[in-house]
């Protein structure tokens, strides 16, 4: 199947839609004034060594300070030898804490290997890599990696070879690549042309940190439209439409340079509909918010985000099945995992993520749900961990997230029910009321009480609970009056001395 990619801009923002078979994808979305820190590389400065968490916070000009975790500085720091970075550390025991690595007030040149996320910094990391079409760069660290996509055993060893032949001599090797997925099948010269121009970047950004002052930005990663260049377009990419002709005229010699058998793919649209309402994307955009999502059976997934994890329920809903309990139970389960992957890469949910099926007693059943979820997860470019399908019907799963979801992004917590996603009733609002002027009753015994509240629970003192109104009233020596506010959530009220 093709993929179509739409680019979108405005003075505001960048957005990019992947498109297969008419179904959003995945959407990724850039605002001119608040531009994603990933990949960049920073000369930082610690701030902080704190033992306890193995972890240190490095100040590099952004808002807030980054951390960077022990695990991410061992690769490169050279306390660690050669040996041990070829053979990776045996035990806990081996590896050095954080306050033998680090000190505050050093500096050191980091790289974001994820975005600030709420109220967390940027994480950072001392491995720096760079990324190309075909390759990715890590210098100061002699390890040579292939994309598990590629498949084909023959086709693994001559990539590896040519990586390999870019340093014949082994113990010579300072530096590594990971082989990256569109790789495969291209010659040796594309590939060596790649690793020859990171290698060169990595010497002019090493160069331009050197004289610097921390903190400071020494590397910014490309801007959005040109990401999608390197990271999103494949063999099975049909179609890349924008309706920027600024786009436009900037992908169209840069594909033909790099990618040629693409260049018919690109053009310029100019209808007077907007690129992402052609294409119906910005309903399923809106769609993509919602924490239901109905399957075409009749089932549906409910998905619900917190702070610690992702849980995803499935549902038979209005599907009823043609032959029995089980069969029912089996095809709503393989349509919810055929749907996941699809639904966490376009919401770009990671983390923990529960996923509960509807209990399944045949265990081929099972098998055949779990090969089809992780099927899906191919398209993603995203690592997974997925469990087995355990006896009540979970599965455990990890997505690896870099930067904050589409929820995250697009939406803030309501400022009536704080997130809660919950706002107590008119009815409970009214006894909390009641109790508040029981409490303070000797207030009232020579003042009129006004209670300000929301219409709705105004509405109830007046109507349901006028008669305990009354009575309060009596026993309180006092007139109660109300007053309606109309910027008051329904759980908000005060009540006042007049």
């Amino acid at each position: 199947m093709t993929e179509e990619i739409l680019i979108s801009l405005s003075s505001q923002e960048t957005r990019v839609a992947v498109v297969e078979q008419g179904l959003l994808q995945e959407i990724l979305i850039e605002r001119t004034h608040t531009r994603g820190v990933l990949g960049n590389i920073y000369k930082g400065r610690v701030t902080r060594v704190m033992p306890g968490m193995q972890s240190a916070f490095i100040d590099v000009g952004l808002p807030r300070a980054a951390f960077v975790h022990v695990s991410d500085i061992l690769d490169t720091h050279p306390l660690i030898s050669s040996d041990e970075r070829s053979v990776g550390l045996r035990s806990a025991t081996d590896v050095p804490t954080i306050q033998a690595l680090l000190r505050e007030g050093q500096t050191l040149t980091v790289q974001v290997m994820k975005e600030p996320i709420k109220s967390k910094g940027a994480r950072l990391s001392t491995n720096i890599s760079l990324a190309s079409r075909f390759l990715v760069y890590m210098p100061g660290t002699p390890h040579i990696g292939i994309s598990q996509r590629i498949e084909v055993e023959d086709e693994r060893q001559r990539l590896r070879q040519i990586v390999e032949d870019l340093s014949p001599d082994e113990s010579d090797r300072t530096d590594g690549f990971i082989i990256r997925t569109a790789a495969e099948s291209i010659r040796s010269g594309e590939i060596e042309k790649d690793a020859s121009l990171l290698k060169s970047l990595w010497q002019s950004i090493d160069t331009k940190a050197a004289p610097l002052t921390s903190p400071a930005l020494v590397y910014e990663d490309l801007p959005l439209h040109l990401r999608v260049m390197r990271d999103l377009i494949n063999r099975r990419t049909g179609r890349i439409a924008t309706d920027s002709r600024t786009i436009y005229e900037k992908l169209g010699p840069l594909l033909e340079d790099v990618l040629p058998e693409k260049l018919s793919c690109l053009e310029l649209t100019q209808a007077g509909t907007p690129l992402f309402d052609r294409h119906d994307i910005e309903d399923q955009i809106s769609k993509a918010l919602d924490k239901t999502v109905l399957l075409k059976s009749g089932g549906s997934l409910v998905i619900e985000q917190t702070e610690a994890m992702t849980t995803i329920d499935v549902n038979t809903g209005a599907y009823v099945g043609r032959k029995d309990l089980e069969e029912t139970i089996y095809r709503t389960n393989l349509e919810a995992a055929a749907a996941i992957p699809r639904q966490l890469r376009l919401r770009n949910i990671g983390g923990i993520v529960i996923l509960d099926f509807i209990d399944m007693v045949n265990e081929e059943h099972k098998r055949q749900v779990l090969r089809i979820l992780e099927k899906g997860q191919l398209q993603d470019g995203a690592k997974y961990r997925t469990s087995e399908i355990s006896e009540l019907g979970l599965v455990e799963m990890t997505r690896k997230r870099t930067r904050e979801s589409l929820s995250d992004m697009l939406r803030e917590p309501c400022p009536y029910c704080k997130g809660d996603g919950w706002v107590k009733t008119p009815e409970t609002v009214c006894l909390e009321i009641f109790r508040e002027i029981r409490k303070t009753a000797n207030n009232f015994r020579e003042h009129k009480c006004l209670i300000m509240a929301s219409q709705v629970v105004v509405d109830r003192l007046l109507e349901e609970e006028a008669l305990c109104i009354k009575e309060l009233a009596k026993g309180l020596q006092t007139e109660i009056l109300y007053q309606v506010e109309a910027t008051y959530s329904q759980q908000h009220f005060d009540i006042v001395l007049v």
